[in-house]
């Protein structure tokens, strides 16, 4: 099929054929990454601006390399360093990187929505790097692809969604994604981390890790993300991780060969064990990470001329 999309705004908007394309297209993006010159001239003379207005490691590398594994020209600008700290508005910010005639911009920014607000006014192709606690499609592509390349599958797992969910862009991109795909979805985390009617998603909903991940293939811890908290939602981060940190003692009740994911950065001995964390028959975190460029890389290039 043809990829006919101008932006990658979030999971939402995308259909079953299209995340399947983008998948496979990843895939024959890994071999890349393995190579002594790890280059192809497929995006050459294009020019890619990763616009971060909030503090990132993962996203902005990998969308980095990706682009300079394609050939393209790749510009970095972080909001501390631009005319944002001296008062220039995001719109106006657009249209003057508009004027220099890029072809990609890859937004990240704290406001739910800024994606959305530059697509209908740019006339390149923007892609969503995480909008407030919206979405964050391509770390739920780049998850997806990470399951599927371990369980050869999506379809009828059941994956466990455990922390703050109410903050996060990245649970709520992979709800989105993976139900479509067929998986079944279940989230856990305190009650004041749960966004009201969550259910409606499509998703079971529990109050306690052990009821989430009985019997999971896959779980996926999410960080706790104490700079979009206006107050306090939990006694102490101590006594958080006694009931939702995932040990030892409770990931015997998920399946033998579950795997362990998480979007990074990680809060060892709060969400995660650092046994766990760091034990190969169970994690996949670094495997998250070096999928993320393959996944940036088929983006970039379905956007930046690739059609089939």
């Amino acid at each position: 099929m043809k990829f006919d999309k101008k932006d990658i705004l979030g999971m939402k908007d995308l259909s079953v054929e299209e995340i399947n394309l983008i998948l496979e297209t990843a895939e024959s993006f890994l071999e890349i990454s393995t190579r002594e010159i790890k280059k192809v001239p497929t995006l050459r003379g294009k020019t890619i601006i990763n616009l971060f207005y909030e503090a990132s490691t993962r996203t902005r590398t990998s969308f980095e390399i990706a682009g300079k594994r394609l050939s393209a020209d790749t510009i970095n600008i972080s909001a501390s360093t631009s005319s944002v700290v001296k008062g220039e508005t995001l719109i106006d910010t657009a249209r003057n990187l508009e004027a220099m005639h890029p072809d990609i911009i890859v937004i990240r920014h704290s406001a739910a929505g800024a994606p959305h607000l530059l697509a209908s006014l740019v006339k390149q192709s923007i892609i969503n790097a995480g909008d407030g606690a919206h979405e964050h499609p391509t770390q739920a592509l780049l998850d997806m692809m990470t399951i599927k390349e371990k369980k050869g599958r999506l379809k009828g797992l059941k994956i466990a969604i455990v922390g703050d969910i109410a903050h996060s862009r990245v649970a709520r991109s992979n709800i989105y994604g993976l139900t479509k795909m067929g998986a079944e979805v279940l989230l856990a985390g305190p009650a004041t981390m749960l966004p009201r009617d969550i259910d409606q998603m499509g998703v079971k909903v529990f109050n306690k890790i052990e009821d989430a991940i009985d019997g999971a293939d896959v779980v996926m811890m999410l960080r706790i993300q104490l700079e979009r908290e206006k107050q306090n939602i939990f006694p102490s981060l101590r006594e958080y991780a006694q009931r939702y940190c995932l040990n030892r003692k409770n990931i015997a009740l998920a399946k033998k060969d579950v795997i362990v994911m998480h979007p990074g950065p990680l809060n060892r001995g709060v969400e995660i064990s650092p046994d766990i964390a760091d034990d190969p028959s169970y994690s996949v975190i670094l495997d998250q990470v070096n999928n993320g460029v393959a996944v940036r890389m088929a983006l970039l290039y379905l956007l930046g001329g690739g059609h089939e």
